[in-house]
């Protein structure tokens, strides 16, 4: 019924990986499934047969999903279905796809589906580490062109050791936590987070990652070789005219290299006169040419690209004329949104960021609901990058994958700077909206997200700044250049975009993708060290705005403080259903949150003024404590009977004031000195089998 071919690899540590191919998804190009413990990955890769007409770029679509029963658990909301993909799938589907994309021939253009589904689900064993070496699998099964294999691994360090895909667990309490991908030869992406660590140990956790990547990558070599899978099928380069592409180049290098050296500063005018070289080389054609024009655009961005690379390399100056190591002017200011509880404008040449900060209690926790994932976050950052940043004329169409995964890296490196709970009992908010970008707009997220976190009062650990590294190398020429502070042309021309984040201690988060083969470790040390001073650069720039975090919130910002009572008290300040504590919300102008941390009761009270919360301290304290006979209190009076009158002296508290205790002279009814509502001054004069007795005259002078 089916041929099945198995490959296990060790990781030495007595935990396999195995992949198993011919059993599931047949049809499919090629299909893999990839085991570690009861974590299983189904992945499917299909490329079509046909390419379409005039398509110049590498059209493949990796998408990761999740599949609730894989964990034997429901899916939430009223459909109880998967529907749209979390962010975490997203941001999985963009790890394979960036390990995957630069390996297609440069002149491969059918369109390429990678599917990667989750279908078996081990808590400890997260499948974002293994995703990667499913796709490169499926691929290896195929005879889809591809200049694989590559696979990714996960490297933390736990207690000072280095972990190779270690488990859930670990990664909680792991100091350094990255994702890396790679071939046999080079290292093609990283990703992570680290407690601000140095350059040299990152390095040493990729080049950790690199040797197990070579292991897999010899096994998915004999998988391919059992799946009989050794020639790829054939394909037509539609895009190809030499006679053209000579006339390009003879008629826009020179002048391309030519606009290079003029050094405009301005991304605009720049664009401008590279129009304008294009225009006359159309114009030479004369009217009625038959060329292609989208053959023209193609080999013109090709004449582009190489002149400004060229021109790097010539010169050591770039298209702007800033040197290598040159990073862009920058300005800042912060509380330039009086409203928000924290704002900060971050402008490094054409690239802005303007970030506020909102500051909220428990109830505006992230919950998170998940397949692995089920909790809830304290702090969130957002980044929105709407078209009218680069000038374009459209309208935003909701949240793009980029905009999630460049929140993400800026979320990772400024996250272990947040303090904890008992420093900061705020759940917190940035939000970084992107007016103006030209390269290293993530970057700019991660300075303005600083600045407006210090500027609303949040006492972060030390402030955070980063920075995009690029490259440009010729290896015929055995010649490199590596640029600080990249453009927007210069990431989309070069071979790297290196982003590094950290303090003045160390990297607290990064992410690479390379576009070319042969990147050494020395050429990766190198520009880790560039990059350390450009970040310690804006760092000077960010603090001479403001040096730390404000020494108190905003006078509008919402106070919160925290109490705690004993865990069997829990109940009382909650009531039933809830009643006692909305009434002390609604009386105190107040939300308060109860939570069990460990045998106690964990009451957080946010207020707008200080009146507020002490009057809700004050009504809490009073719940939690037990009355003492002989104390004095000012009740309320709830309910009268012929005997006496119910008075609640605490909230929810109520004791009996008996018809002989309300004055010194007797009473025939109650009702001819209380009524109910009435507000009096009472005495808990004793207990009578567990109820409170209480004294209205004992306060009163005695005739």
């Amino acid at each position: 019924m089916y041929n099945l071919i198995t490959k296990t690899i060790d990781l030495g540590d007595g935990r396999t990986i195995q992949i198993e191919s011919g059993k599931l998804a047949k049809q499919a190009d090629g299909s893999v499934v990839v085991k570690m413990g009861d974590t299983m990955l189904l992945c499917t890769v299909c490329a079509a047969k046909d390419i379409k007409p005039d398509v110049d770029f590498m059209p493949l679509t990796v998408e990761y999903k999740e599949k609730f029963a894989a964990a034997g658990r429901f899916p939430g909301g009223f459909m109880k279905r998967e529907a749209r993909a979390s962010d975490y799938e997203i941001l999985v589907s963009r790890l394979v796809d960036r390990a995957l994309r630069p390996l297609f021939p440069d002149n491969y253009h059918a369109e390429v589906f990678v599917t990667i589904t989750l279908i078996s689900a081990d808590v400890e064993i997260l499948p974002d580490a293994l995703a990667g070496l499913a796709a490169s699998a499926a691929l290896a099964v195929s005879d889809i062109p591809f200049n694989g294999p590559v696979s990714e691994v996960r490297v933390a360090r736990v207690d000072g050791k280095f972990i190779v895909n270690p488990l859930a667990s670990d990664i909680d309490i792991a100091d350094m936590d990255i994702i890396v991908a790679a071939t046999k030869e080079n290292i093609m992406m990283v990703e992570g987070e680290m407690s601000e660590v140095s350059e040299e140990e990152m390095l040493e956790a990729i080049k950790i990652a690199h040797d197990a990547i070579k292991q897999q990558c010899q096994a998915l070599e004999e998988l391919k070789v059992l799946a009989g899978k050794t020639v790829t099928r054939t394909y037509e380069d539609h895009l190809s005219d030499d006679v053209l592409q000579q006339k390009v180049h003879d008629f826009c290098y020179a002048k391309l290299y030519d606009v290079v050296n003029q050094g405009i500063t301005n991304k605009d005018l720049r664009s401008e006169a590279f129009k304008a070289v294009k225009k006359a080389f159309i114009e030479s054609l004369g009217e009625g040419h038959s060329y292609n024009g989208k053959l023209i655009d193609l080999f013109f961005h090709d004449e582009e690209k190489h002149a400004v690379r060229n021109y790097v390399l010539d010169t050591r100056k770039r298209l702007d004329g800033r040197g290598t190591e040159e990073i862009r002017p920058i300005w800042s200011e912060v509380d330039y949104l009086p409203a928000a509880h924290g704002s900060a404008i971050f402008t490094r040449g054409e690239t802005q960021s303007l970030t506020s900060v909102t500051l909220g209690t428990k109830l505006d926790e992230k919950i998170i609901d998940d397949v692995l994932f089920r909790g809830t976050e304290r702090f969130l950052l957002h980044y929105n990058f709407p078209p009218f940043a680069t000038g374009e004329a459209k309208s935003p169409r909701g949240l793009s994958r980029r905009e999630i995964g460049h929140g993400n890296l800026a979320h990772r490196a400024l996250k272990r700077m947040i303090p904890g709970p008992e420093i900061n009992p705020y759940v917190v908010r940035v939000v970084s909206d992107i007016l103006e970008s030209n390269g290293s707009s993530s970057m700019a997220t991660v300075c303005a997200g600083t600045l407006a976190l210090m500027d609303a009062g949040v006492k972060i650990v030390r402030p955070v700044t980063g920075i995009a590294m690029g490259m440009i190398s010729c290896n015929k020429t055995n010649r490199f250049a590596i640029l600080s502070d990249i453009l927007g042309e210069e990431d989309h021309l070069g071979d790297m975009d290196f982003k590094v984040c950290g303090t003045t201690k160390g990297i607290t988060a990064t992410q690479m993708d390379i576009k070319v083969d042969g990147l050494s470790f020395e050429t990766l040390r190198l520009a880790l060290e560039q990059a350390k001073k450009g970040r310690l650069h804006i760092m000077d720039k960010i603090l001479s705005t403001l040096s730390a975090p404000r020494e108190d919130y905003k006078p509008h910002t919402p106070r919160i403080v925290k109490l705690y009572i004993e865990k069997d008290q829990i109940g009382a300040v909650i009531g039933s259903g809830g009643k006692v504590i909305q009434d002390l919300q609604k009386r105190s102008d107040t939300i308060i949150t109860i939570k069990e941390v460990g045998n106690q009761g964990e009451v957080e009270i946010c207020g707008n003024n200080a009146a507020s919360i002490d009057m809700a301290i004050s009504f809490i304290k009073a719940l939690t404590t037990e009355p003492e006979i002989g104390a004095n209190f000012t009740g309320v009076v709830k309910n009268i009977q012929a005997f006496g009158a119910f008075v609640e002296f605490l909230p929810g508290i109520d004791g009996l004031c008996h018809i002989s205790e309300i004055e010194w002279r007797r009473l025939d009814k109650v009702e001819e000195v209380l009524a109910v509502g009435d507000k009096i001054e009472v005495k808990l004069i004793g207990m009578d089998k567990g109820k409170y007795k209480l004294s209205r005259k004992v306060l009163l002078p005695k005739p």
